[in-house]
């Protein structure tokens, strides 16, 4: 029912700055919280970022706390994920993902309800 792509990887310098995109299909873009994840080679997929429905609410992973944010903009169904001050160890594949109706902001993967295809983000020391 909601499609999810993912834009905006590419390969970038340590320290350097990167803006990931996710576009929703579908018009009730508002009844989901969108959270973003990450996995790296050889581990398991992370939680990163997610925001709220109404998109005052956000909760971060404590590695990337300061340097990354999560935005919505609920009239153009799409949710970005802005990434400053990039390290090698954030080197992944970046998952958007909605969560259906939840009030709260879940870490859990498994209480996501839709993923995108992933888009790679690559940074160099």
């Amino acid at each position: 029912q909601v499609q999810l792509v993912e834009s905006g990887g590419g390969l970038v310098q340590a320290g350097g700055s990167l803006r990931l995109s996710c576009a929703a299909s579908g018009r009730t873009f508002s009844n989901y919280a969108m959270g973003w994840f990450r996995q790296a080679p050889g581990k398991e997929r992370e939680f990163v970022a997610i925001i709220n429905r109404g998109g005052g609410s956000t909760s971060y992973a404590d590695s990337v706390k300061g340097r990354f944010t999560i935005s919505r903009d609920n009239a153009k169904n799409t949710v970005w994920l802005q990434m400053y001050s990039l390290q090698p160890e954030d080197t992944a594949v970046y998952y958007c993902a909605a969560a259906f109706r939840r009030l709260g902001l879940g870490r859990n993967e498994n209480e996501y309800d839709y993923w995108g295809q992933g888009t790679q983000v690559t940074v160099s020391s």
